[in-house]
């Protein structure tokens, strides 16, 4: 299958540059991939397609100030992005631009005492160990690492906004963007509606960022990203037949369990058109960036020309799209 099939264009100003004060005021557009039937309602008016027993499985990943600023002893700026911590202290993997003249043994400082030692190097990503606490670095110079499509620096609205309600567990540089949308008070509407709320840990990385370079999507690699299922969910996903998945992180990680029956480990499962769903039956997901991964997989569960309908009519009716965008449910 031809990459190209899932190019459309997307205009700039549909692009959201910030998020709106009011989470559950996104539109909505809810999509029944049988018939292609579409509704246009705000996020909050969610609760009406869900009934007692169903079971909503949410990403309790937390995005960190992932992004640093510091400069070499030369003086040259360098601009760094934490991805995975490592085993020993302060030991840190991460992306370093611009990498052409970073060294082994590169020190790049963020303050007159403060720095950290590039100790391996391979293209972009470093081996990188920081001579003091890393938490203390990343509180006074990291900032948030908002996606390349956001063209402004991030600000403390940030911290709070790209950033899910129910949030746990440090590790990912991206938010897992459907669940922005959620407010504690719809999530109390589902409970007294007697629906069941389960919390699945993915950490997003740079693989769901990385674009398809192959004209066949077949010959893409995703980079797995870590997840895990806590033994209490598994329960429940065994039992039930109405699961709805909230983003494309949730829908991986459930379909990798649902392959591998691993609880937690690598999910790099690569999700496109002609993928048989074995848990999944609903999913809640943003708009996403043309020929993505995230795009493919929605396209996988709607049907890729009831998907690109459904986006057509999102431009059409001037939509917010990606991360600070609006929301679709496809039943």
């Amino acid at each position: 299958m031809k990459l190209e099939e899932f190019n459309y264009s997307l205009p700039d100003d549909l692009i959201a540059q910030h998020p709106l004060k009011d989470r559950g005021a996104a539109r909505l557009l809810v999509l029944e991939r049988t018939t292609g039937s579409m509704e246009h309602l705000r996020f909050h008016e969610i609760v009406r397609f869900f009934k007692p027993g169903d079971l909503l499985i949410i990403n309790n990943t937390k995005v960190f100030r992932a992004r640093l600023l510091g400069r070499k002893e030369t003086g040259g700026q360098v601009e760094m992005l934490l991805l995975k911590e490592g085993e020993k202290a302060n030991k840190w993997l991460a992306m370093i631009a611009p990498a052409r003249r970073i060294r082994t043994g590169t020190k790049i400082f963020f303050d007159k005492d403060r720095y950290a030692t590039v100790r391996q190097k391979t293209g972009s990503r470093c081996t990188i160990v920081f001579n003091v606490p890393v938490d203390t670095i990343i509180k006074e110079h990291g900032s948030v690492p908002l996606p390349h499509y956001i063209k402004r620096t991030a600000d403390e609205s940030d911290t709070h906004f790209y950033q899910t309600v129910f949030a746990k567990k440090r590790g990912s540089i991206a938010a897992p963007t459907a669940g922005l949308h959620f407010t504690t008070e719809i999530l109390t509407t589902l409970r007294k509606k007697d629906i069941t709320i389960g919390e699945i840990t993915l950490h997003i990385g740079p693989g769901t960022f990385k674009p398809i370079r192959a004209e066949q999507i077949e010959d893409h690699a995703m980079e797995p990203e870590y997840y895990e299922i806590p033994h209490d969910v598994a329960q429940v996903l065994e039992k039930s037949d109405s699961i709805t998945a909230v983003g494309t992180s949730v829908c991986r990680a459930l379909e990798t369990y649902a392959v591998t029956e691993h609880r937690s480990g690598s999910a790099g499962i690569f999700i496109y058109p002609g993928h048989t769903f074995k848990l999944v039956n609903r999913l809640i997901t943003n708009f996403h960036l043309p020929c993505s991964t995230p795009l493919l997989l929605a396209s996988a569960f709607a049907g890729k020309d009831v998907l690109m309908s459904a986006y057509r009519a999102a431009i059409e009716r001037k939509y917010r799209f990606l991360s600070y965008g609006d929301a679709m449910l496809i039943l």
